[in-house]
Order: C-alpha cells, then sequence, then structure tokens
C-alpha cells in the first residue's frame, strides 16, 4: 500500500516536471516568434509595416508623406519667389524705360514741330484772354455768347496741347508775346458799340484766320503725327469760330444799315 502512494506521488511530480517543461518550452517558442517579428520589421517586411499601418502606427510612413508634400511646397514657393523677382525686374525695365520717354520724344522733335505746338498754345491763350475781357465789356448778348464759346473751346483745347507738349518735352509759353499783348491793351481802352465791334474784327476774325492758317500749314507739313493729329483736330473748331464770327459780323453790319438807313463801314476787312 505504501509502494502504490509512492508511485503515485513519483508520477505526479513527473506529470508535474513533463507540465513545466512543456510550458518553457512554448514561452521559449513565442519569445522566438516575437524575435522574428520584429527583425523582419527592422528589415522593412511590407506584411508588416501594412500591419502597423492598420493598427494605427504610422509614424514613418506619414512622416515621409509629410516630408514629400514639404519639398513640393518648398519647390513651389521657390518657383514663385523666382516668378516674383521677374516680374519685378520687368516693371523695373518698363518703369525705366517710361521715364526715358519724354526725353527720346524731345530729341525726335524738330523745331518746326515744337513751333507748331508754341503758336497753338499762344492762340488759345490770346482767345481766351480776349473773350474774357468781352465776356466782362461788352453789353450786347450776341457778342457776350460768343466770346464766352471762345473762353470754353480755347480752355479744352489750350489742356490738349499742353498734354502733348509735355510728353514731347516742349515748354509752351506762359505769357502771351508782345503782339497780342499789344491788342489786348487796345481792347482794354475801349468801351460799348466800340469795343464789340473791334473785338470781332480783331479777335473774332483776324486772329482766327491766323490761327487757321497755321494749323492748316501744321496739317501738311508737321513730322510728328501727334502734333499733326491735334492740328487736325484744331482746325475744324477754329474754322467754326472764324465762321460764327463772320456772321455775327455781318448781322451787325445789317442791323446799323437798318437802323441809320445808311451802310457802315463795319465790314471786318
Amino acid at each position: 500500500m505504501h509502494k502504490k502512494q509512492v508511485l503515485k506521488s513519483l508520477m505526479a511530480v513527473s506529470a508535474v516536471a513533463a507540465m513545466l517543461g512543456s510550458f518553457g518550452v512554448h514561452a521559449q517558442t513565442g519569445q522566438t516568434a516575437q524575435q522574428m517579428t520584429n527583425h523582419s520589421a527592422q528589415q522593412g517586411n511590407p506584411n508588416l509595416t501594412g500591419k502597423a499601418a492598420s493598427d494605427g502606427t504610422v509614424g514613418n510612413t506619414n512622416s515621409q508623406g509629410m516630408e514629400d508634400r514639404s519639398g513640393q511646397t518648398g519647390s513651389s514657393s521657390s518657383a514663385a519667389t523666382q516668378s516674383g523677382s521677374s516680374d519685378t525686374a520687368a516693371t523695373t525695365g518698363a518703369s525705366g524705360a517710361g521715364a526715358s520717354a519724354p526725353a527720346a520724344a524731345k530729341a525726335k522733335l524738330g523745331s518746326a514741330d515744337r513751333k507748331a505746338l508754341t503758336d497753338m498754345a499762344m492762340s488759345n491763350m490770346a482767345e481766351i484772354e480776349t473773350g474774357k475781357l468781352a465776356v466782362s465789356k461788352s453789353q450786347n448778348a450776341d457778342i457776350k455768347a460768343f466770346a464766352q464759346q471762345m473762353v470754353d473751346d480755347h480752355t479744352k483745347a489750350q489742356a490738349d496741347v499742353a498734354a502733348l507738349a509735355q510728353a514731347k518735352g516742349v515748354t509752351l509759353p506762359t505769357e502771351l508775346d508782345a503782339k497780342h499783348k499789344a491788342k489786348g491793351a487796345m481792347l482794354e481802352k475801349l468801351s460799348g458799340e466800340e469795343f464789340d465791334r473791334a473785338y470781332l474784327k480783331q479777335s473774332g476774325m483776324a486772329d482766327h484766320r491766323d490761327a487757321h492758317g497755321k494749323l492748316k500749314k501744321g496739317m501738311k507739313s508737321a513730322k510728328d503725327a501727334d502734333v499733326k493729329a491735334l492740328a487736325s483736330k484744331m482746325s475744324p473748331v477754329v474754322e467754326q469760330h472764324l465762321k460764327a464770327a463772320e456772321q455775327l459780323n455781318a448781322s451787325r453790319s445789317r442791323s446799323a444799315v437798318g437802323t441809320s438807313g445808311t451802310p457802315t463801314t463795319e465790314s471786318g476787312k
């Protein structure tokens, strides 16, 4: 009986030992498998990398993607910077060319064309000055209306002349010449009917005939296309002024004849 108990004890010990041995083998096998898994991950096994990504461990993959995008952004920024530099250089070059344009235009404009611009300016200034004088001194409504039209139209024409002169580098006169000053001084001394008659004869007809003749000459002989175009633009306006002055003078002559019954010498010649 005692032998049987001893035998059972030995068998129980053997069983326990066998179980412990089996557990040790399994533990060693599991450790070896883990080592193999880690080794494969270090070698860049695609399957393990994919598994790691599905588990949410995607640091390396995302980091690489961010680096790629960062590189692309840097390239785009560099390209934009280079493009901006090119645009700035082009703008600077255009600005430099624009700054030298007036000097180039001034060098190309001949003396005849420069004189044409100066004559236009002088004619406009004279008509503006005498027109203002007539608006303030005349007592005749028709004379006043004509004089105001001279002020308005020649002020607009003078703005065109000034703009072209600036573009071409031409310095315009800032005051009337001696001839026009003398005419203005003479008109200042007159009044009433005598003033109206002298104003129409001088500023209305004689000065417009002179200005129209110079404009026609400029249209034919001007070398600069812009000067020629401005003369062509002003010519019909000045011609219309001349015709209006002649008609107004003729109307006044007929009225004088009708009133006195005898012809007058207000022919404007």
